[in-house]
């Protein structure tokens, strides 16, 4: 009997392509990561979120008209149906422990079989478009709705003449908000909307080489961005600000953490070998805002990459994206439970981009695992 190869991988799958995409890329030793052909972080402090979404969708940013057409078709597509309204009050009592994120992999999958959603696999690009853009306009609505629900308030119903960064900060706090606060929102949303072959978008793919239907493969990401080794950072890393608390406790709070050997969130990323350009960005939003907060945040930036040069040298560790993140959140008025929900909702958009590309190649992704165990056949005990 013979067997098939298999190929020795490292560990974590790293540095190993798995398939081709078209979306974008990371450059982790320039520091540079870009969406389609664009940089992604110009296109972060040059254009809106609804024309980013726009070019992962179509492959080209929007013109006038195009953009304003697309502006108010994805607007259109907020209010959620009665069924998952409904269904919101006790979704949010059931994951009021847990948070939004694990309550919106259940609304999601309510979504998906209240919008009719098919497999991907049984459906043209066009019904495939039509999908995402439902889910990626409806997540922040479900999201913000369960936020002011597990807070004993109702939710804020969408508007269709705010832009999206505008109408998310509106149903989450009920108030049109200021729009510096929009702005850096919508860059820090734009920012995030896709980063490479991340674990989330990889289990994205995955599903939907499956050829599920667009929310199976929609809450199998947010279950993914979960674990918090992923989406999990910006509250952490703000709790470390308050661990630490004043100036003259950095440097004995820090060396006792890396010493221990734990890990300091908001520091290190598994592909940049240089500053992480999404954090460049927030540092420079953060300062537009100014305050304690943000001139500790910097200080504490210094102090830690200085001592981590000193204990772990060689190694090139720095901030990432959510150190600034969660500053610049903070500063706009968002609650420390829907940071990571915010990332999810940028992400939403890149996740729907990977979907759309995996389900016109119909290879399901089938990889094989080593077997380590006792050698087979063993004899079977008698019971």
């Amino acid at each position: 009997m013979t067997t098939t190869p298999v190929a020795p991988v490292p560990r974590g799958l790293a540095g190993v392509v798995v398939t081709d995409t078209a979306l974008g890329d990371v450059r982790g030793r320039e520091g540079f990561f870009h969406y389609r052909q664009y940089s992604a972080i110009e296109l972060a402090r040059t254009r809106s979120f609804e024309d980013v979404w726009y070019l992962m969708f179509h492959g080209e940013l929007p013109g006038r008209a195009a953009a304003a057409d697309f502006a108010a078709r994805t607007a259109s597509l907020r209010a959620l149906p009665a069924d998952v309204t409904e269904a919101l009050p006790a979704i949010a009592r059931a994951s009021a422990v847990s948070g939004p994120l694990a309550g919106l992999r259940t609304a999601l999958s309510l979504l998906g079989a209240s919008a009719g959603f098919r497999p991907v696999y049984d459906i043209g690009a066009e019904q495939r478009r039509d999908d995402a853009l439902a889910a990626c306009a409806a997540v922040p609505t479900i999201l913000t709705a369960l936020h002011r629900l597990g807070q004993g308030q109702e939710p804020v119903e969408p508007r269709e003449d705010l832009p999206h960064a505008a109408n998310y900060l509106y149903m989450l706090t009920g108030s049109v908000p200021e729009p510096d606060q929009v702005r850096a929102i919508e860059q820090y949303l734009v920012s995030t909307v896709d980063h490479g072959f991340n674990a989330s978008t990889f289990t994205a793919r995955v599903v939907a080489s499956t050829g599920a239907d667009l929310a199976a493969c929609l809450v199998a990401a947010v279950g993914a961005l979960s674990g918090p080794l992923h989406g999990g950072a910006p509250s952490r890393a703000l709790d470390t600000l308050d661990a630490i608390g004043t100036p003259d406790r950095i440097d004995g709070w820090i060396r006792e953490q890396v010493l221990a050997g734990r890990r300091i969130m908001g520091f290190g990323h598994p592909v940049y070998r240089t500053e992480d350009p999404r954090s460049r960005m927030l540092k420079s939003l953060a300062r537009g805002f100014g305050g304690p907060l943000v001139d500790f945040a910097v200080e504490v930036e210094a102090q830690v990459e200085a001592i981590l040069a000193e204990l772990k040298p060689g190694r090139e560790l720095h901030t990432n994206v959510e150190f600034y993140a969660g500053v610049v959140m903070e500063l706009c008025g968002l609650p420390r439970a829907m940071f990571t929900p915010t990332f999810c909702a940028a992400r939403m958009v890149g996740w729907s981009a990977n979907i759309l590309e995996q389900a016109e190649d119909s290879k399901i992704i089938r990889p094989a695992a080593r077997y380590v165990g006792a050698p087979p056949p063993q004899p079977v005990p008698a019971p």
